[in-house]
């Protein structure tokens, strides 16, 4: 297939961006969208013009890296990483619009990468899990029902790819923070500083600049790992209940 590529470029983060336009021929629809960003970097490259510059490590869904706003939604057409998604997902003559993610707390490094350390400092802000470092307990000595095993597994899914992030209108981290702090409020190892921890994260998320939920659930519905709604409810809960608790 032949495509029309509408991208972002930037060439730092204090230039001013624009939109170029690239063609691309003969696109495989088993391609994936990476390798086919791959095809055009290495015909830029041939002609001695500056590759497009994007953010991949894993490319396989795991990492969260790939982070490409692509025709008006996070990752794509698909509710998968943009490593995951594929030229199938298009037509032969499409246009195909791609950006970095928009959001003050992640500012334009270059081209379609973004600085996301914004989320480091808020996981680092949650602090660390007490628990006995001692000898290896026996997997039953904690017993832990498996519903509720099985929503902090749910929680800890998150690959803090920031999608949830692009596709806020308020560019709201509530999804993200939620899925850390519920993975580990659910669990009896992280109720030691449940407390402080639900506090510390949510101010550290306001402190980087990132916007207010207002519940309309785009998070949720363009989160690659489908991160339910749910874990912003109990974060709410969380943070409330340990704000009581400081009176």
């Amino acid at each position: 297939m032949d495509l029309t590529l509408k991208i972002w470029r930037q060439k730092n983060a204090n230039s001013k961006g624009k939109m170029e336009t690239y063609q691309v021929k003969d696109i495989s629809e088993d391609t994936s969208f990476l390798e086919m960003l791959d095809i055009l970097n290495n015909d830029l490259e041939s002609k001695g013009e500056d590759p497009v510059h994007f953010d991949h490590d894993c490319r396989e869904g795991i990492c969260g890296m790939c982070s490409l706003y692509i025709n008006g939604h996070p990752h794509g057409p698909q509710q998968t990483t943009t490593c995951q998604l594929h030229m199938r997902s298009f037509k032969d003559g499409d246009t195909i619009t791609i950006e970095p993610w928009r959001a003050a707390a992640f500012p334009v490094v270059k081209d379609l990468v973004v600085d996301r350390t914004a989320f480091d400092r808020i996981i680092q802000s949650g602090g660390y899990v007490s628990v006995n470092t001692g000898g290896v307990p026996d997997a039953n000595e904690l017993p832990i029902p498996k519903v509720v095993a099985d929503e902090a597994m749910d929680a800890a899914t998150c690959i803090g790819c920031g999608a949830c992030v692009a596709a806020c209108k308020n560019a709201s981290a509530m999804l993200f923070v939620s899925a850390k702090v519920s993975h580990l409020a659910l669990l009896p190892q992280g109720k030691v500083e449940a407390a402080q921890r639900a506090q510390k994260m949510v101010a550290q998320m306001d402190e980087e600049g990132f916007g207010a939920c207002t519940n309309t659930g785009a998070c949720s519905a363009e989160c690659p790992k489908e991160i339910d709604l749910t874990n912003i409810a109990r974060l709410n809960r969380e943070y409330l209940s340990a704000s009581f608790a400081a009176e």
